[in-house]
């Protein structure tokens, strides 16, 4: 159904009991002793620190640390949920004999349930998600908000600032189960904004850039983010309005992961298995045209969404979601897989409170072969598109329209800026008309580049 990674990476043997496993492990036997039939668990400990700056001031210093446990028992085919921030032993069993009478009062889900023992990961690969540098001092994070900014504010034209932010965190998960698994990994996360403001009353315009990573090292330049910023902020100045017409738009890849985002919804295998996905029937057919590939691949060393297994304890692993053009797999955790009879995917993402659902990992459109001068160089008149705003998108049949704004295209050139637009269409017809460009940039968990899609809607009066 599916096609997998033509080359695994390095295995990592599962690690050495610690003392969160050693819990987990204790507070399956107290879920089991209280009668439930199967039960998993939970947890996750983490900290952050964030800071932001203003003009040259500092406006927020922010620190957390924190830990919370969630617990899923089985009753039969009834299962219930519990959280609990208090680790003492006393605490925990009875939290899970609460967990269990309240799986005996609820009524029965046919699709619960915790994995075969035979479908578990027994290792993982090792995809250096903790750089395992030390906690920044706020000090060191004010200092990259104050290099942004400083940038940012020496750009031509900028004349305000919304500030420049940037956050650090670390956080470790620990899932155990009473079919035998128990994992963990630890990831860390750093990320850098700006946003600033170019001109002067009504005709002021704003604009950001931003940076996020695994490592510090992978993290944009501070002075490179405060350019962008101040970079982009100027272009839009003196916008126009477009016309009413039917031309082809291009969506820059800051944006562009936005609609790779609504497959990923549509072929949610929960949303298929209610009827509520436009995408519902066409599993094998051509959805995107001829040579584009869609990859979900949560084995990308440092990736944002990457995870070394599900949170069913399943094994990972490297999909092509649409492979020339053809949809070839929907994302299943274990209860979509049993109301769709097939087999589970591995895409199972979950908090402490709730049950999991299916979710992608680092999902993207593979680049194409065309420059984005060569993507729009044959553009007499459209629309390229650099901002959007408004969520009118209908999960169900795949109606499209958004308020936007960018850049009027003009004898295959970006020729002056425009906003008060609204672009409109179908996705099934966007996505069959839907050209890449060459510059695939992995900024978050869901990327894409620059994409022209043909035909589209656009209304600017």
């Amino acid at each position: 159904m599916a096609k997998a990674n033509r080359k695994s990476p390095a295995r990592s043997k599962r690690p050495a009991a610690t003392p969160d496993a050693n819990l987990l492990a204790d507070l399956m036997q107290w879920a089991t002793a209280a009668g439930a039939d199967a039960a998993d668990a939970l947890y996750v400990n983490g900290e952050s620190v964030s800071v932001s700056q203003r003009l040259g001031e500092r406006e927020k210093l922010e620190s957390s640390e924190g830990r919370d446990l969630g617990l899923r028992v089985f009753v039969g085919k009834r299962q219930a949920f519990v959280s609990s921030t208090d680790f003492s032993p006393a605490a925990l069993r009875t939290l899970a004999e609460r967990a269990v009478d309240m799986a005996r009062a609820v009524p029965e889900d046919p699709v619960c349930g915790i994995a075969p023992e035979g479908l578990l990961a027994h290792d993982w690969p090792d995809l250096d998600l903790d750089d395992k540098r030390r906690r920044p001092s706020a000090k060191t994070l004010l200092a990259l908000c104050a290099e942004t900014e400083d940038a940012a504010r020496a750009v031509k034209g900028v004349t305000n600032s919304e500030g420049a932010e940037a956050a650090w965190g670390r956080t470790s998960v620990m899932l155990a189960a009473s079919n035998g698994f128990s994992g963990g990994y630890r990831r860390s996360g750093y990320s850098l904004s700006c946003a600033v403001v170019a001109g002067e009353g009504t005709g002021m315009e704003r604009d950001y850039e931003w940076s996020s990573s695994v490592h510090f090292d992978d993290l944009m330049a501070p002075a490179k983010v405060g350019r962008n910023a101040g970079k982009f902020v100027v272009e839009r100045l003196n916008p126009r309005k477009a016309p009413n017409a039917r031309l082809p738009v291009v969506y820059d890849r800051r944006v562009s992961g936005g609609l790779i985002g609504h497959l990923a919804g549509a072929i949610n295998g929960r949303s298929v298995a209610r009827g509520t996905s436009f995408l519902k029937d066409r599993m094998g057919q051509r959805i995107f045209a001829a040579g584009i590939r869609i990859l979900d691949n949560p084995h990308r060393k440092r990736g944002l969404g990457s995870r070394p297994f599900d949170a069913e304890g399943l094994p990972t692993k490297r999909y092509a979601v649409v492979d020339d053009g053809v949809l070839t797999t929907w994302l299943l955790d274990l209860a979509a897989a049993r109301q769709l009879n097939l087999a589970p995917t591995g895409h199972a993402s979950r908090g402490t409170s709730g049950p999991p659902g299916p979710t992608t990992s680092n999902f993207y459109l593979e680049k194409g072969k065309p420059s984005v001068d060569e993507l729009i160089a044959d553009i007499k008149s459209g629309l390229y598109i650099t901002d959007l705003i408004g969520f009118g998108v209908n999960g169900v049949t795949g109606d499209y329209s958004r308020g936007a704004s960018g850049f009027w295209i003009e004898n295959g050139k970006r020729a002056w800026p425009v906003s008060g637009i609204t672009v409109a269409g179908n996705l099934k017809d966007m996505f069959l008309n839907m050209t890449a460009a060459n510059d695939l940039q992995f900024k978050s968990s869901t990327n894409a580049p620059t994409v022209r899609i043909e035909g589209m809607t656009i209304a600017g009066s």
